[in-house]
C-alpha cells in the first residue's frame, strides 16, 4: 500500500526515486505504533524511523510533518473506495457503505476510535482528516446527485442530510460499536434500504 496515494504528502523534490518499500515500512510502523497504544501526540518521528528501519531524514523527505504522515497512514488503513458499477444508486450506495464496515478487532477498529480526541487537540490533523474525508464524501455525493438526475431519488433531495443519514450509523458502529445490540450483519444494505424509503424517486 502506497502512502502517496492518500494525496496528503508534500510534492517530492527532484532527485533519487522514492523507494516503495521504505514508504510501506514507514506507514506500517506508524500503524503498528498506534495499535500498540501510542497517541498521535506522543508519536515521534524517531520512534517511527526506528521501527521502520530507516533514517529520520528519509521520513522528512517524504512527509513535511507528523500530521501528514499520520494522515497518509489513516488513508492507507482505510483503503480506497470500491469501483462502482454506476447502474443503480441503490447498489452503489451499498457498495460504498459496505467498504466502511471494519471488524472491531481489525487495525482500523483499534486505531480509529482513538483518533477522535486526538483531532480535537490537534487542529492540523483535524483539517487534514476533514479534507481527506471530503474527497471520499464527494464520491457519495456524486451518486446521490446522479440519483436525482435519473429520477431514482426525489428531486428536492437534501444531499448533505442524506449523506449524514447514510454514513453516520456505519461510522459510529465501525469506530465505537455505539449500539452494541444492533445486528451488524448486512448493515450497509439495511441502512440504504431504510433511508431510501424516504427519498425514493418515481423511477426507483
Amino acid at each position: 500500500m502506497n502512502a502517496v496515494s492518500a494525496g496528503t504528502s508534500a510534492a517530492r523534490p527532484p532527485g533519487r526515486p522514492r523507494s516503495a518499500h521504505a514508504d510501506e515500512a514507514i506507514i506500517e510502523a506508524v500503524l503498528n505504533l498506534l495499535v500498540e497504544g501510542s497517541t498521535v501526540e506522543a508519536l515521534s518521528m524517531e520512534a517511527v524511523a526506528t521501527r521502520a528501519g530507516v533514517g529520520k531524514a528519509t521520513i522528512y523527505r517524504r512527509w513535511p510533518n507528523k500530521e501528514a504522515l499520520v494522515m497518509d497512514a489513516i488513508a492507507a488503513l482505510k483503503g480506497a473506495y470500491p469501483e462502482l458499477a454506476g447502474e443503480s444508486v441503490h447498489d452503489d450506495l451499498i457498495a460504498l457503505l459496505a467498504s466502511m464496515q471494519k471488524p472491531h478487532n481489525s487495525r482500523a477498529g483499534q486505531i480509529m476510535p482513538c483518533l477522535a480526541p486526538e483531532m480535537r487537540r490537534n487542529p492540523e490533523l483535524y483539517h487534514r482528516y476533514i479534507d481527506w474525508m471530503e474527497q471520499r464524501r464527494e464520491v457519495m455525493r456524486d451518486v446521490l446527485r446522479r440519483g436525482v438526475a435519473t429520477g431514482e431519488l426525489i428531486p428536492d433531495l437534501d444531499v448533505e442530510l442524506t449523506l449524514a443519514l447514510l454514513t453516520g450509523p456505519m461510522t459510529l458502529q465501525a469506530t465505537l460499536n455505539w449500539h452494541p445490540r444492533l445486528n451488524t450483519e448486512g448493515l450497509a444494505t439495511r441502512v440504504v434500504d431504510t433511508v431510501l424509503i424516504g427519498i425514493r424517486g418515481p423511477k426507483a
